[in-house]
């Protein structure tokens, strides 16, 4: 009890900001004395601050107490199939280092040599009081490295090796530190959840567009995992009936709306692919391309939208992804405009909201795993799906 008191209390300053005893007190329904107790612990344990007194009311100045950023620290590793990135995350969620490593194809031994050499450039740079704070590692990585090899354009030997890697085991031999591993588009729902649209609304779809469209759950305020890890799993949704045995199989999302169908669009016209993840994409000569995207992606994704929301019966969808805000704001207003063609009669039509995270979405949740599991109150706010 103790112990959850304590989390109880970092989550009423994590959430609030800045907040003097007496305000924790009516923040947590805990009583004065048992904050004041445990606001000195955590003073003393120095995951909290006094910040400067505040005057002009009667009686004593009130001292705000907030996180104090070197109280804890946590690394997020986001293994994607074109770039890997790796942060530096302290306690209060702030990004400390930024690491990003780009390539065609992610081949594992690359993978790993850079995971190494981030781990060293890492320690270096921490006091060795602050190495101390480092809760954990956690990755974020798609479930299947190895597959979609053909629209991927990948060497079949490339993607074997991912079926002989265990990535989390590998990792944690050469981090010396508690390893959690969870599906990429999980974590970046754990993250827009924890510090972003997760404040305010408690179940949406969560969609992110990268290399691949893909997604996560979040009902009632946790994320859902489903048995296995794949709820959410958006951009496998057909998106066409399958008549007949002889039929070839439907389309997924994926092969429609992920920037990889952007991508190839501009290097079929001779343009510069990158462009698909900044602002040249709603510029000449990428805008037509981009146009043209739009319309096929926005109506794919309003499909899976309107399934969605016949099932779950959510608030919303958030719609983030390795682009640029302009282009994520195109496509909301694209795909807002497609969910308008379906029929909602017996279903409420949920609002698209853009995500606040934006790429480093992933790496960010894969931070966060280690920090609430050792300072949250609530466990099982998504770490069923590690």
């Amino acid at each position: 009890m103790r112990q959850y008191n304590e989390r109880v209390v970092l989550e009423a300053v994590r959430l609030h900001g800045a907040l003097p005893a007496a305000d924790i007190a009516r923040q947590t329904q805990l009583t004065a004395q048992t904050v004041s107790m445990i606001a000195k612990r955590l003073l003393d344990d120095g995951l909290l601050v006094k910040g400067a007194p505040q005057r002009g009311k009667v009686g004593q100045p009130s001292v705000p107490l907030s996180l104090n950023p070197d109280g804890a620290f946590a690394i997020g590793i986001k293994v994607g199939r074109r770039s890997l990135d790796t942060l530096l995350v302290d306690f209060t969620g702030a990004r400390r280092e930024r690491w990003t490593l780009d390539y065609r194809h992610a081949d594992p031994d690359a993978v790993l040599a850079e995971i190494a050499q981030r781990l060293k450039d890492i320690r270096r740079k921490l006091k060795p009081e602050q190495r101390e704070r480092v809760q954990g590692v956690g990755i974020a990585a798609p479930l299947s490295m190895g597959g979609w090899q053909q629209l991927l354009g990948a060497p079949s030997r490339t993607a074997d090796k991912w079926q002989h890697i265990d990535l989390m085991a590998e990792v944690a031999a050469r981090a010396d530190l508690p390893v959690t591993l969870v599906k990429d588009t999980a974590a970046a729902c754990v993250a827009e959840l924890v510090a972003g649209r997760g404040r305010g609304i408690k179940s949406f779809l969560y969609v992110f567009v990268d290399t691949f469209i893909g997604g996560g759950l979040v009902l009632d305020g946790h994320l859902r995992a489903g048995l296995s890890g794949n709820a959410g799993a958006i951009g496998s949704l057909p998106l066409w009936l399958a008549r007949s045995e002889r039929d070839t199989p439907p389309a997924q999302l994926l092969s429609v709306a992920s920037l990889l169908n952007l991508e190839q669009l501009y290097a079929a016209a001779g343009l510069d692919v990158a462009a698909a993840s900044d602002e040249r994409a709603l510029q000449t000569p990428w805008r037509k391309h981009t146009a043209r995207w739009l319309a096929e992606a926005s109506a794919a994704i309003a499909q899976a939208v309107n399934c969605a929301a016949c099932l779950l019966d959510i608030e919303g969808v958030v719609l983030d992804g390795s682009f640029s805000r302009e282009l994520q704001a195109a496509l909301i207003d694209e795909s807002s405009a497609a969910l308008a063609r379906y029929s909602w009669e017996g279903v409420a039509k949920p609002q698209l909201l853009p995500g606040s995270i934006g790429s480093d979405a992933r790496a960010l949740g894969g931070a966060l795993l280690p920090l609430y599991a050792n300072f949250a109150p609530d466990r099982e706010l998504f770490l069923k799906v590690v």
